[in-house]
């Protein structure tokens, strides 16, 4: 696949995420949240509290939508392999893991305020171990990718 070609669909599915997300945290949480709260009214002070929490997580989302974005932007230029890459893919890991970070706190916290259940808490584990997988991923891609344009400049350099 050629380069443009790859950055055009990696771009694609930027927007589309993007735009699931858009639904996901506007409409399906809200609403769920609505339904939960007319069928149990005891949960109704914790509606407010938890759409706001769960708002807050899906910043560094679109912050790494973002980094995506100008990744797939210098794939589309030949520069797949360059310090700038490296940097994002950094910022991307940095993003996961305080976004992990900030999801368990907040779970917990929520627990102990009485606006949580245990067994959320331990479903939230699983999310939360999903995103220390993706710091891990962003981490060693970010290694790699500096590595690799480091030996490309030396490449260059050579010729």
């Amino acid at each position: 696949m050629e380069q443009k070609s790859l950055a055009k669909w990696l771009k694609f599915v930027i927007l589309g995420v993007g735009l699931c997300g858009l639904f996901v945290y506007l409409y399906m949480i809200p609403s769920f949240g609505t339904s939960m709260v007319e069928q149990y009214p005891e949960f109704s002070g914790a509606l407010w509290p938890w759409l706001i929490f769960l708002w807050i997580t899906a910043i560094p989302c679109y912050a790494v939508l973002y980094f995506g974005w100008r990744i797939s932007g210098n794939i589309g230029r030949d520069k797949s392999f360059s310090a700038e890459n490296s940097k994002y893919l950094k910022y991307v890991s940095w993003m996961a893991a305080i976004d992990s970070l900030f999801f368990f706190v907040g779970n917990v916290v929520l627990l102990f305020l009485n606006m949580n259940h245990p067994g959320i808490l331990l479903i939230s584990l699983i999310i939360t171990f999903a995103g220390v997988t993706v710091t891990v991923a962003a981490a060693v891609l970010s290694h790699l990718v500096q590595k690799a344009a480091k030996l490309q400049e030396q490449s260059d350099l050579t010729i």
